[in-house]
């Protein structure tokens, strides 16, 4: 289920990770990018980190999807200082993003 670093050439991710981090896997959105590491759940467009938390405060993830239209994948963190992340996630970018959910439920279950 891990993915190599130097696997993965998306400048939007990798700077923000620390050496000893591992970087499961990452899922584009329509305007972002969703890294899910052994630590934290990242989102990062191009300008700027959007949501940067570790899995103790993440409070809730939902994964709707509907015919005709990008899934959303909704991010509520804990705290309401850390503003949640609506993501319209592309048909072709499902599989990754199901991954991405079945690491985060795991890490949630074990907090």
């Amino acid at each position: 289920m891990s993915e190599q670093r130097q696997d993965i050439p998306d400048p939007t991710v990798l700077h923000l990770l620390q050496p000893d981090e591992q970087l499961y896997l990452k899922t584009r959105a329509i305007d972002a990018v969703l890294a899910v590491t052994d630590r934290r759940l990242l989102v990062a467009d191009d300008q700027r980190v959007l949501l940067d938390i570790s899995y103790d405060r993440l409070r809730r993830v939902q994964f709707d999807i509907e015919r005709s239209r990008p899934a959303t994948l909704v991010i509520v963190p804990e705290s309401p200082s850390d503003e949640p992340q609506l993501l319209a996630i592309p048909p072709e970018e499902y599989e990754r993003a199901a991954r991405a959910l079945a690491v985060i439920g795991e890490r949630l279950s074990e907090s």
